[in-house]
């Protein structure tokens, strides 16, 4: 019996991670979504990395609170806010990295964001879980 109960308890973390990586998922495409409608609008009336800068700023407070309650489902803090910040501003830097690549590279300024959030997303979650798994609280 003991034997059967460690299996349906790894089932259950499994379980429990693969919904909190669909959470993650489900925030990221508003976060993103937030971001690039903010990136479209501006870039047609202001410089791109600032009209990108703006987007990416605005779509990280949103997903700072939705991560917070949504995906890991704890109370937001401004450690973790911090903690999600240094996060971002490794984040930050590689897509203004890669965003500037690909627009160098002949990709539309329209378009260049698509690539950089295929690339630097799946990054973010690694870096985002570990600030808001991290066992002190």
């Amino acid at each position: 019996m003991q034997k059967k109960l460690c299996g349906v308890e790894k089932s259950m973390k499994i379980n429990n991670k693969l919904f909190e990586f669909l959470r993650f998922a489900i925030v990221g495409v508003v976060a993103t979504g937030i971001h690039y409608g903010i990136y479209y609008v501006l870039q047609k009336i202001i410089n791109v990395n600032i009209a990108y800068t703006i987007g990416y700023l605005i779509s990280f407070f949103c997903n700072f609170y939705l991560t917070s309650y949504f995906t890991f489902k704890v109370r937001p803090s401004l450690r973790k806010m911090f903690g999600l910040g240094g996060a971002h501003i490794v984040n930050y830097l590689l897509h203004m990295m890669f965003l500037n690549l690909f627009m160098y590279i002949g990709v539309s300024k329209t378009l260049a964001p698509l690539p950089v959030f295929a690339i630097v997303i799946p990054l973010n979650f690694i870096m985002v879980r570990f600030v808001f798994k991290s066992r002190k609280k």
